[in-house]
């Protein structure tokens, strides 16, 4: 009989701290058999600082106590106790130039060279199966550095669950449902229900309280690095989530639309390339037009093919008149196009550079003086601004931005391209893993650009997230658009519906009534 009472994890007084940062202080949690927990708190509270000591990227200040239970049910501390434990992590932990088979093979022992060639035929087709269970199908030969977010994020899923023989295991996932959308997040959960029902732990990290509700049994909340709040999920609901987590009420964000956007400032015209086919679009100033779609709708490859960054074959993309070519970013900025991508951590920001060389880095001209050397003053002076204006905390600016929570990173992301005041603003998933604060934010900034005449392409797979900023949306379908939405008519449900063909017979695209 499974002992439900003794942990399977236990931590107490665990504490970390960073040059000038306290990321943790005397964190105690524990996790039983058959149980999961939910961590949340604010980017920069300590959830992914506690899961990264747990898998030995970091080492705890002296005091800090972490046991596991063995495969007889005895206490295990230290180095050994890692062996019980198995992580998600919030940027995967995979090796992009290697292929989904290799992926999962990793750690795993190379017995059987002999046999290579069967055995590789055999890997590919274990690692199908593997990948199948979560509602995908995806090339596994090819290096996962070449995956949408989404397919590393399951790639990164498969690999944590792939041969889990001992029921007395923890599970640690930070953030594992940040680039899925709902078939797969329910596909997930499933496993991971799975997982706990053999007698398992599992601590679940995300920023989606609606998940946390459904899935969790017990809810930790850090701020500023300490506990502060342990309660059961039944005692919950999401406005008293966001109160523990802020220590405050956050009010929703209200938009301020204008009646009639401006001149057309972006158009495209029949592009093609990737999973998208002959898409067209006229954005204005002062309009946000929302791009939704399941995955492998060709939402995740749209605004970065618009940027130049990912190859079209077909068609014509203009911006305040001056057509720019395929594959030509330097061309897209220089028009006054700014791009924000999914992929902050990849594609967003340099991640050794500190926060003033990331802001300033696509705009130096207004830096320089006479021959060519910086002005050191203003620099540090427009850091700073921008540093009170997205309200970075901590406001380093010497400080490297690997060492900032995600959503202080992606605050950074965003204020690099609002600098350079564009034309064009390409958001692709622009609130991904961050909090309820930093979402809220996030959403005033983008709102703020919106009523400075900023012409704004949002891609996203939170239906809530469109509804509330967009004035129309997309919705794609296997790369082509199969509704448009205007504004009066936008729900969650219409959005859901019409990203899973599932329109009324009969009702006209974008117009039509959903019964």
């Amino acid at each position: 009989m499974t002992d439900t009472t003794t942990p399977l994890l236990r931590i107490e007084h665990m504490s970390k701290t960073f040059p000038g940062l306290k990321a943790l202080d005397d964190v105690s949690l524990e996790v039983r058999p058959g149980e999961v927990v939910a961590v949340l708190g604010h980017n920069g509270s300590g959830k992914s600082t506690l899961v990264k000591i747990l898998a030995g990227v970091h080492q705890a200040d002296p005091g800090t106590v972490v046991e596991v239970r063995d495969a007889d049910g005895e206490p295990v501390a230290g180095p050994a106790a890692r062996e019980g434990l198995h992580f998600i992590h919030q940027d995967l932990g995979l090796a992009d130039i290697l292929t989904t088979v290799e992926n999962l093979g990793l750690g795993k022992s190379a017995r059987g060279r002999a046999f290579a060639p069967i055995r590789g035929i055999a890997e590919r087709r274990r690692a199908q199966q593997l990948i199948a269970r979560f509602g995908a199908a995806l090339d596994v030969t090819v290096p996962v550095g070449r995956l949408s977010p989404a397919q590393r994020a399951i790639v990164a899923i498969a690999r944590a669950l792939d041969g889990w023989t001992r029921p007395d295991n923890v599970l640690l996932l930070d953030e594992p449902t940040t680039a899925l959308h709902g078939d797969e997040v329910r596909v997930l959960f499933e496993a991971i229900r799975r997982v706990a029902s053999s007698g398992a732990g599992v601590v679940f990290i995300s920023h989606r309280l609606d998940e946390v509700l459904e899935l969790a049994d017990r809810v930790v909340v850090l701020r500023d690095g300490r506990v502060v709040a342990e309660q059961a999920t039944s005692e919950l609901d999401h406005d008293k989530i966001v109160t523990l987590i802020a220590g405050r009420e956050i009010a929703e964000t209200a938009v301020t639309r204008r009646d009639v956007p401006g001149e057309p400032v972006l158009s495209v015209t029949g592009i093609s390339g990737a999973e998208i086919a002959d898409f067209s679009l006229n954005l204005r100033a002062g309009e946000i037009v929302g791009v939704g779609g399941i995955l492998g709708s060709g939402r995740e490859q749209l605004a970065p093919m618009l940027f130049g960054a990912q190859h079209r074959s077909g068609g014509q993309v203009e911006v305040g008149g001056r057509e720019l070519n395929p594959d030509d970013t330097q061309a897209a900025i220089e028009s006054g196009m700014a791009y924000v991508p999914a992929d902050r951590r990849r594609h967003g920001v340099v991640m050794e550079m500190n926060v003033r060389e990331n802001l300033t880095l696509p705009l130096m001209r207004p830096l320089r003086r006479s021959f060519g050397r910086l002005d050191r003053r203003t620099e540090r002076a427009q850091t700073h601004a921008w540093m009170h204006t997205v309200g970075l905390r901590p406001a380093h600016p010497e400080q490297p931005l690997k060492l900032f929570s995600g959503g202080n990173q992606q605050k950074v992301v965003l204020a690099k391209w609002l600098r350079v005041r564009p034309r064009v603003l390409l958001l692709d998933e622009p609130t991904q893993g961050v909090d309820v604060g930093a979402k809220a934010a996030i959403y005033e900034l983008v709102l703020a650009a919106r009523r400075n005449g900023t012409a704004i392409l949002l891609c996203s797979s939170d239906t809530k997230e469109l509804v509330s900023l967009c004035d129309r949306v997309l919705v794609l379908k296997e790369g082509r658009v199969v509704s448009e939405v205007p504004r009066e008519s936008l729900s969650e449900e219409r959005l859901v519906r019409d990203e899973l063909g599932l329109q009324t017979a009969g009702s006209p695209s974008g117009t039509g009534r959903l019964e």
